[in-house]
């Protein structure tokens, strides 16, 4: 039996209190009628004996606290979902906005997804190909991982994103099973359009299923669209079989509406002011990625974050950095020298690529061509800051080589156009021409076999077109 409850005992902020409420519980959907006949949705968001505090989404301005109809619906909220959700643009709580009219679900899911028994998940193993040789060859992003982005105020996050979004493809088939669940939080309207129309001209949309929440609209949607985009990846890699790539940007944005919200509820604070539970909240989402045994499909996970004063010891990228299985991290000095994306190697790193690489998923030599890269850049490192001491004049001959391999590595292999797109074929070629610059004696990290197929053989081809080149010029004069 359904019952409306007329009056509200309390108003705070965006929460109202209804007293002596019989059967309700926790995330359950409300549905709230004003005296003037207008609709609005809430949530249950805390329980305390027959006193229920409910969230409205779409905030409190206009409610009085008589006359209000409060209606319990008997279950939390849901996603309309169906395969036609592909290429759909949402809002926050899963309302279309693309003007394309509402969706015709087949099933309802709840939003809060479906616990996965650990036994029944799969290790990820095979690659997902983002375009982007920094990731590509020295953190692979693997098949059901959580990988987050680490960024600045004001850094290319979002091109980054899109760059992913436009140009990942899996290595299976023709590709015609992978999409891209694409979640915005707190964004500003220009940035919402540039996601929107970037996806539009490039011709990816239809492969995209957007999720915009702007700056403006309430943070309960906020906090509701992260959960949205999870349960639509859910439905398409498990029930469709489809390999889906979600990407989350803000999730700043996302741990600061949830401080808010926290606060309206009158909890006591933990560390800088975010809720104690901020952790399992984090959890809750980035342990929705992964594969389930008996299931084709895989959710991958990309959240993006914004570091405040680029402090990599704030709570929401800790905290993520526990959760996740490795990292990317964007630096603000290669940022501003205009390198595009300005992606730090050595802070970044991919705990799962070691078994989706090397022979059967990318190629034989990737893992060592990978440690050699990260080895070789550490000691860039160290010479520059000995040429920072005593001056580069007074390097060792080796160290000034390193030198000259630490601006090419930079300007060559980390810096490429927004709409370069690199097969890991052409990323580890690369790789291995910016190696050859270096000693065959350094590179002590590759087996004397894959140095003897891969360098010798580009030293060898080097030294031909020399020749070649000599004797055109000769023959020329």
């Amino acid at each position: 039996m359904i019952l409306d409850y007329i009056g509200l005992k309390e108003i705070n902020g965006s929460l109202i209190v209804l007293d002596d409420v019989e059967n309700a519980s926790f995330e359950e959907v409300v549905d709230i009628r004003l005296s003037d006949g207008t609709k609005r949705q809430g949530r249950i968001v805390q329980m305390d004996g027959k006193r229920a505090v409910i969230q409205v989404f779409e905030g409190t301005r206009g409610i009085a606290l008589d006359n209000t109809r409060t209606r319990l619906m008997g279950h939390p909220m849901e996603m309309p979902l169906s395969p036609g959700i592909l290429g759909r643009v949402f809002d926050g709580s899963g309302h279309p906005i693309d003007g394309l009219g509402n969706v015709f679900p087949v099933k309802r899911a709840d939003i809060n997804g479906t616990p996965i028994n650990p036994v029944s998940r799969i290790y990820p193993k095979n690659y997902i190909n983002t375009g982007i040789s920094t990731i590509d060859t020295l953190m692979t992003l693997i098949r059901g991982q959580k990988l987050p982005i680490f960024s600045g105020s004001g850094m290319k996050h979002n091109e980054l994103a899109v760059q992913i979004a436009r140009q990942s493809k899996i290595s299976d088939d023709n590709g015609d099973n992978f999409a891209i669940v694409f979640a915005a939080m707190g964004v500003k309207n220009d940035v919402a359009e540039y996601f929107r129309r970037s996806f539009d001209e490039s011709g990816v949309l239809q492969k995209v299923v957007m999720f915009l929440n702007l700056a403006n609209d309430p943070i309960i949607e906020r906090i509701l669209t992260p959960r949205c985009a999870l349960t639509v990846a859910e439905y398409l890699a498990f029930e469709l079989g489809m390999h889906i790539l979600v990407i989350m940007t803000d999730m700043t944005s996302y741990a600061e509406a949830l401080r808010e919200f926290s606060s309206s509820k009158g909890e006591i604070p933990g560390r800088k002011g975010f809720p104690g539970y901020l952790y399992s909240d984090l959890a809750s989402l980035y342990e929705r990625a992964g594969m389930v045994r008996g299931k084709t499909g895989s959710v991958t996970q990309i959240p993006i974050l914004t570091m405040p004063n680029d402090d990599v010891t704030h709570p929401v990228p800790d905290l993520t950095g526990y959760i996740t299985e490795g990292q990317i991290v964007l630096d603000r000095t290669l940022d501003s020298s205009g390198t595009y994306p300005p992606v730090a190697v050595l802070p970044s790193l991919s705990r799962l690529m070691k078994d989706g690489i090397g022979e059967g998923y990318t190629r034989e030599d990737h893992s060592a061509l990978s440690n050699q890269l990260f080895a070789s850049y550490a000691k860039v490192m160290d010479a520059r800051s000995l040429a920072s001491v005593i001056g580069e004049e007074e390097l060792s001959p080796t160290d000034k080589k390193y030198i000259e391999f630490g601006k090419l590595f930079e300007a060559q292999f980390v810096n490429q156009g927004s709409h370069e797109n690199r097969t890991i074929d052409q990323s580890l070629d690369l790789g291995w021409k910016l190696l050859c610059t270096l000693p065959r004696e350094e590179l002590e990290r590759v087996d004397d076999a894959i140095l003897t197929k891969y360098y010798d053989k580009i030293k060898a081809q080097e030294k031909t077109d020399k020749e070649n080149k000599e004797v055109d010029s000769t023959a020329t004069a």
